[in-house]
């Protein structure tokens, strides 16, 4: 019944190339992938700089072995790694993310990196990510997104989160 029987019928028969869906919580997408074979998720505010245990130990793995990729909405926290005075659309941050990203700062700007700019490059290194959607209210905002993911970051950079455990050991880091 639904939706998702009919979708995957569409793309058995090549009607369409792929279908998806989009959540905010680890939970939705774990009991989504029992019940149906999608291609690709969105994975709102869930992969970040500040906070992606939970994805790399048990949402990537899943999705890998059920070949479905993702794109990672939100990997600016709701823009509070863009200096946002808010924490994933919250207006209320919470002390251990201010914290930790009081911390990557410190070590961003020691190696003269824009945390912004390290945050969106963290969150499409996964191989299972194949996409991700910074959010942008602006021309400007669109122009700097792209200009973040031009940047080279040294690897000393990613070695030193890790070596600080600001950063998970097994976080992917950009090439």
């Amino acid at each position: 019944k639904g939706a998702i029987p009919e979708l995957t019928k569409m793309r058995d028969e090549g009607i369409i190339k792929g279908w998806g869906f989009g959540v905010n919580t680890p939970h939705a997408i774990y009991k989504a992938l029992d019940m149906s074979d999608p291609d690709i998720c969105l994975l709102a505010l869930q992969y970040s700089i500040l906070d992606h245990k939970q994805a790399l130990d048990k949402t990537f793995p899943m999705l890998d072995k059920r070949g479905v990729s993702a794109v990672i909405g939100a990997p600016l926290n709701g823009g509070f790694l863009a200096g946002r005075n808010r924490f994933n659309y919250s207006p209320k941050i919470p002390g251990p993310m201010q914290q930790k990203f009081n911390a990557i700062s410190e070590v961003a700007s020691k190696h003269g990196i824009d945390i912004k700019t390290a945050a969106l490059q963290f969150a499409e290194a996964p191989s299972t990510v194949s996409s991700i959607i910074p959010g942008a209210r602006t021309a400007e905002q669109i122009k700097a997104n792209v200009a973040s993911m031009k940047v080279t970051i040294p690897s000393e950079f990613w070695s030193e989160l890790k070596s600080k455990q600001l950063i998970a050991e097994n976080a992917p880091i950009p090439a």
